[in-house]
């Protein structure tokens, strides 16, 4: 079993940047396709990025596309999300997710993809 913590979230004004961290434990941290989610209060939790394991085409939602970068180092099993020119609607719980069954079929975007969660980290930006 994969476990996942966040890390880097903060209170930022917006324009601003952060960079968030998810650190895996496991040997195969490699092998999985990584990806970040996000859940503002009284919103469903959203995709916002995921990477394969080669870490090669990385994809993104439509609203961070431009301003968010995933990425991954699998010698350290972290997976990264430089975020900048955040906004106030980027406010929300960021949380890291990984595959290990290796659903066919089912898009890096979708939750039901992904068996192992980190516990999030508060990503806060005003106005």
């Amino acid at each position: 079993q994969v476990q996942l913590v966040e890390s880097g979230g903060g209170l930022v004004q917006a324009g601003g940047s952060l960079r968030l961290s998810c650190a895996a434990s496991g040997r195969t941290f490699s092998r999985y396709p990584m990806a970040w989610f996000r859940q503002a209060p009284g919103k469903e939790r959203e995709f916002v990025a995921a990477i394969t394991w080669t870490g090669g085409s990385p994809y993104y939602a439509d609203s961070v596309k431009g301003r968010f970068t995933i990425s991954r180092d699998n010698a350290k099993n972290t997976v990264y999300l430089q975020m900048i020119s955040l906004k106030p609607e980027d406010t929300a719980v960021y949380y890291c997710a990984t595959d290990t069954r290796t659903i066919p079929g089912v898009s890096l975007s979708a939750i039901r993809r992904y068996d192992c969660w980190g516990q999030g980290t508060q990503v806060t930006v005003s106005s």
